[in-house]
């Protein structure tokens, strides 16, 4: 490899660590924005694209319907008896089932990740892009790790709780996150009978999971980000100084090539 190549190579490598955090926001906003093109490819007949979506955020979550968001259909989320399918085959057998059912022109088509997801990682991005211009105009030091902990807890308290419930003898839609008539009974039902049961949009399960979402989204960009900011800093220092060092030695022997051809 040329030194001119090495050279473009080592100004590309300085650009990304001056723009590394617009690079993420780009990038990670195309990743949150893709579980929602799948029901838009499947709602415009391009089922093998939006399969291929589904497909590929199926390692990152359970997809299961009733706590995914919908897309064209008559409501944003559906209550497990409200889908057109049979969940009599124990967890295992219903997981699948909720999983594999993407929807239909009836009641819309299933956003690729479930409203956990989206919570928690479109509030990364959110709290990011906030970030990127604070972290011009101030210097932001990273969060305690006792801060952090606490942050986190909501998220690792009501993803438990739910792994537990989903395990229990009552399933995906019996379970005690399911009806979570413990809160009912803390709360004397000063709530609506909708507001403890189910995963749908304004119940308790719900809000858990946007206001742990949310907390997991501010954990992630305070701690993490201004430790990236500092190291690619420093790491950009480094490398400015050596870029700049190379340019000169380049100008120098294009002056010293440029002394030894003869005027015409």
């Amino acid at each position: 490899m040329g030194k001119r190549n090495k050279l473009r190579i080592v100004r590309a490598a300085y650009w990304i660590l001056r723009n590394w955090l617009v690079l993420f926001l780009m990038f990670f906003g195309l990743f949150n924005l893709l579980p929602f093109l799948a029901p838009i490819m499947a709602k415009l007949g391009f089922d093998f694209l939006a399969d291929i979506i589904y497909l590929l955020y199926t390692p990152l979550c359970h997809q299961m319907a009733h706590r995914s968001f919908f897309l064209f259909g008559d409501q944003l989320m559906y209550r497990p008896e409200q889908l057109p399918l049979e969940l009599t085959a124990g967890l295992t057998g219903n997981m699948l089932e909720m999983k594999q059912f993407v929807g239909n022109e009836t009641i819309g088509w299933k956003v690729a990740w479930s409203d956990r997801m989206v919570y928690m990682y479109g509030a990364v991005w959110i709290f990011a892009a906030i970030y990127a211009p604070m972290s011009r105009r101030y210097k932001i030091k990273h969060l305690s790790i006792r801060s952090f902990v606490l942050l986190m807890l909501p998220m690792a308290v009501d993803g438990v709780s739910h792994v537990l419930s989903d395990a229990s003898i009552g399933g995906l839609i019996a379970g005690f996150r399911y009806t979570n008539e413990w809160l009912a009974d803390l709360t004397i039902n000063a709530f609506p009978a909708w507001f403890y049961a189910g995963d749908a949009l304004g119940s308790f399960n719900s809000w858990m999971r946007l206001i742990s979402g949310l907390g997991f989204g501010v954990a992630i960009v305070w701690m993490i980000f201004p430790m990236i900011s500092t190291e690619m800093r420093h790491k950009g220092h480094i490398l400015d100084a050596k870029l700049r060092h190379a340019e000169e030695v380049f100008l120098k022997k294009d002056d010293d090539v440029q002394s030894y051809i003869p005027s015409s």
